[in-house]
């Protein structure tokens, strides 16, 4: 693993925990009802595929169990085609893949 890897991976990490934190507890008629969580949830997505997008292609082939290309593509999404991103995929995300990347790179980053 590069140096800065880690760097990385760690707001990845942290990224993806405040997503779930944000959404733990709610339906998504909350989320739908809240215009403020749903801009939060979208840049945290980004800012997860930003960092994701940064780690090396060595430490990404290294660890399949992370949908790497996933991940950036729906950052790419979120920039470049913001007017046209759905919002029942963005949901689906928070709750479903952020909790299993929380859990992978956990397993990947060494304990505090």
């Amino acid at each position: 693993m590069q140096p800065d890897d880690s760097v990385y991976l760690g707001h990845m990490l942290d990224m993806a925990t405040k997503g779930t934190q944000k959404v733990a507890g709610l339906s998504k008629r909350d989320y739908e009802e809240d215009e403020n969580l749903r801009l939060a949830l979208a840049h945290l997505v980004q800012m997860i595929g930003e960092a994701a997008r940064r780690v090396s292609i060595g430490t990404r082939d290294s660890h399949p169990e992370i949908p790497w290309a996933d991940i950036v593509g729906m950052r790419s999404k979120i920039v470049h085609d913001y007017m046209n991103v759905d919002e029942d995929i963005v949901w689906e995300v928070a709750t479903r893949d952020l909790p299993a990347l929380v859990e992978a790179l956990g397993r990947l980053l060494p304990a505090d």
